[in-house]
């Protein structure tokens, strides 16, 4: 038996090599934490089991995760997606659990007594089954930039009605558990009480939110305020279990008060840490319930529990999808999304569970084969664009039809300019242009706002910049300029190959957020990147000037410089000393600072001598004393001098070696 030390590093170890081996295969850390969850349990390898307290804390999870899920409902937003979430994903979900409840009335005469599934078990599962995983879809979407498309909104408009399900199904599946005489008097009180808590929370809750958040963030402290956001967390949820209901429930609460307020998005980033490492140990327990044995000796049922409610679920979605006006091609696509078993889906499987609303054998099996669904699903989802294509009779000629509509538009253009994307950056460009009479063509993967710049008379279509059937189709033969206006790297160096090949010489202006990918997107073939965090650093410096007196053609001689020479004096930033762990930051570019001590390798010797150009990275400036010298391969160093350097950490690392390490 370990230690509460010992668990505790057993946990951590296992999800930190299980979530670098999912990594490294391109699958969600979830299905890691399960794998491990899996393989550490009582039912496997038996390295550890299920205590109080690690149950406990595993709940904080789903608290936390129910707690951002809040942060993201609002009123505005249900409104603007309200056919979606409230039409499209209210008939999915109360669909899904009538029929599981009408299959479970066929079968109950078929099973033996033993694992009889009444009414009660039925709509249990059938709320755990209407559920998809929300973090595996969503990350995925965001992954193939289809947030925003068409099957994308349908998507997320299901999950955010989905997760909204959650709050009724944790009220009403522990009241099913009471004997069949008291069922109804425990719903309505259950209901009583969430409707008494409710109010409470959300009308004097609101005004008290806004009170106390002002008073704590007038006190300037961090750590004051990340206190204070958990009190609030984890005290609605107090309240809520104190009251008989879920500690969910109490946190999904606290994050709609907070939602209303304007410390929203600084919320989101403080409580993400906690939501994600508890969410993982959440899954570690989840993978530690199963029993690989009863899986094994119950292998086809397990697999007929797979098979039959993913075909089920994509079915469903994808018909209710059609009925509300969607193309085959958009329905499949949201079906194969969402046929997988989500991250709620446990919790009310495990809460079934432990009402005993459900045979443990029963239990087993489901949940080995909700887990399989989600390590399937990536899968699916990769392939979808495959699947409907040989699937969808019509897909060629809808994709045909838009193709012909985006040609059809920029038929006339020669020399025009291909916007890519259309968000806010992109519509100013397009105002300027035709403010200058150059013709233009924007790409956008947003049909209401396509369907809204049409009308307005904007040159728009709906087309993905990142194919190469709808850059032929805007015209990338005769066009004079493509300019990317999404700081996306990913899919600017697709689109940067894709012009590589169908037009080599036509110049490519990407946007991007700071210098981090400068070179990647310079060496794929951009003719000019514009990074913004340096685009605001010449605004600020320009500005700054002229309020100091600095003559206006000064000014604007200083600003062209610094952009002639393509941000090669700005490149970089001094990095915070916290951000060295992140991968992505270990490879950015970076500014550093060495100063010469007198008898340092360096001292004495000119650059060339002591070979800098080598170590991967550049000396931008020396500083001696008040005077900036010029950096030259001649320029001799001396004690005291000042080196900055440029390059990623190890290229700064190994520099840094060369000038201080004696010989």
């Amino acid at each position: 038996m370990f230690s509460s030390l010992e668990l505790t590093l057993l946990l951590l170890g296992s999800a930190v090599l299980g979530v670098v081996a999912f990594r490294m295969l391109q699958l969600p850390p979830m299905l890691g934490y399960l794998v491990v969850g899996i393989l550490i349990g009582p039912h496997a390898f038996g390295l550890a089991v299920q205590s109080e307290e690690s149950t406990t804390l595993a709940e904080f999870g789903v608290v936390f995760l129910m707690f951002s899920i809040g942060l993201e409902f609002s009123l505005p937003k249900l409104m603007a997606m309200r056919r979606i979430v409230f039409g499209l994903g209210l008939a999915q979900v109360v669909t899904t659990i009538m029929a599981t409840m009408v299959f479970g009335a066929m079968i109950a005469t078929l099973l033996p007594a033993s694992f009889q599934v009444g009414w009660q078990a039925s709509f249990a599962l059938g709320g755990a089954l209407a559920m998809s995983s929300t973090a595996i879809v969503s990350k995925m979407l965001t992954e193939r930039l289809e947030l925003e498309s068409a099957h994308g909104r349908k998507i997320i408009g299901i999950l955010l009605f989905q997760d909204l399900a959650v709050v009724p199904l944790l009220i009403m599946i522990p009241a099913m558990g009471k004997s069949p005489h008291d069922l109804l008097q425990s719903l309505a009180w259950a209901g009583a009480k969430a409707v008494i808590v409710l109010v409470l929370l959300l009308f004097l809750g609101q005004k008290l939110v806004r009170f106390w958040f002002a008073i704590v963030v007038k006190r300037r402290s961090q750590e004051l305020f990340m206190l204070n956001l958990l009190l609030i967390t984890l005290g609605a949820a107090w309240i809520t279990e104190r009251a008989g209901l879920s500690l969910a429930l109490g946190a999904f609460v606290a994050g709609m008060l907070i939602s209303e307020t304007q410390y929203k998005h600084q919320v989101e980033e403080d409580i993400k840490p906690f939501r994600d490492v508890l969410l993982g140990l959440f899954f570690i327990t989840i993978g530690m319930l199963l029993d690989l044995h009863v899986v094994l000796d119950n292998l086809w049922l397990v697999l007929l529990l797979l098979v039959v409610p993913v075909l089920f679920k994509f079915a469903l979605i994808a018909l209710l999808a059609r009925l509300f006006g969607s193309s085959t091609g958009v329905s499949i696509r949201t079906g194969l999304a969402l046929a997988q078993a989500g991250e709620f889906g446990f919790v009310l499987i495990n809460l079934a569970g432990g009402m005993q609303l459900v045979n443990p054998l029963i239990i087993q099996v489901v949940l080995a084969s909700m887990v399989l669904s989600m390590l399937v699903a990536p899968f699916l989802i990769a392939k979808s664009d495959q699947i409907v294509l040989k699937v969808a009779a019509n897909e060629w000629m809808m994709q045909s039809l838009a193709l012909t509509k985006i040609a059809s538009r920029s038929m006339a253009s020669s020399k025009h300019v291909i916007v890519a994307g259309f968000g806010r950056n992109g519509q100013s460009l397009a105002t300027l242009l035709s403010e200058e009479k150059i013709d233009y063509h924007a790409l956008d993967l947003d049909p209401e706002r396509v369907q809204e710049a049409q009308a307005a008379g904007a040159n728009v279509s709906y087309g993905d910049a990142a194919r190469r059937e709808s850059l032929i189709a805007a015209g990338i033969s005769r066009a004079g300029a493509l300019v990317i206006t999404y700081a996306e790297t990913k899919s600017a160096l697709k689109v940067l190959h894709l012009v590589h090949e169908l037009a080599p010489t036509l110049p490519v202006i990407v946007r991007s957020y700071d210098d981090t990918d400068l070179a990647r997107l310079k060496q794929a073939g951009a003719a000019e990147v514009v990074p913004e965090a340096l685009e605001g650093s010449l605004m600020l410096a320009s500005h700054a000037m002229m309020i100091l007196g600095v003559p206006l053609q000064r000014v604007a001689q200083r600003m062209q410089s610094a952009r002639d020479q393509r941000y090669a004096s700005l490149r970089g930033y001094f990095h915070a000393g916290n951000e060295d762990g992140d991968e992505d930051e270990q490879l950015s570019v970076r500014l550093h600072s060495v100063v010469l001590p007198d008898d340092a390798n360096g001292v004495g010797k000119t650059l060339e001598q002591v070979d800098m150009a080598s170590s991967g990275a550049e000396v931008t400036r020396i500083r001696r004393g008040r005077t900036s010298l010029d950096v030259t391969p001649e320029t001799l160093l001396q004690g005291g001098d000042v080196i900055v350097l440029l390059g990623t950490a190890d290229a700064v690392e190994q520099a840094e070696a060369r000038l201080i390490s004696s010989c």
